[in-house]
């Protein structure tokens, strides 16, 4: 993953009502979760919704699909595995250098 992306998707899940959103849809787990249950589950307008599903597929990190006369929204499991690791993959990759720097 790439700084620009990391910094869109976590531009994205800055929004209190889109992490939430996000977070109902990992719980869900793969099924996904109907729109209208997501709407019910958090209590918002649909237009409200709507809006901030919109911004979280554009950043990959939710896909939607039609089911008859449901729209299925879905977490994307390796976006999320891909944006939890690149924070993390690095960590404490510099303490040599900074032990180094410390002794001296």
């Amino acid at each position: 993953m790439n700084l620009e992306q990391a910094a869109k998707q976590l531009e994205a899940l800055g929004n209190p009502t889109r992490l939430a959103i996000y977070r109902t849809l990992v719980r869900a787990g793969h099924a996904g979760l109907p729109v209208g249950q997501v709407q019910e589950r958090l209590g918002i307008a649909a237009s409200t919704l709507s809006h901030h599903l919109h911004r979280l597929i554009l950043t990959g990190l939710v896909t939607q699909e039609r089911h008859a006369t449901s729209l299925i929204c879905r977490a994307v499991y390796p976006a999320m595995n891909d944006l939890v690791g690149f924070l993390v993959n690095e960590c404490c990759a510099d303490a040599g250098c900074a032990s180094t720097s410390t002794a001296a």
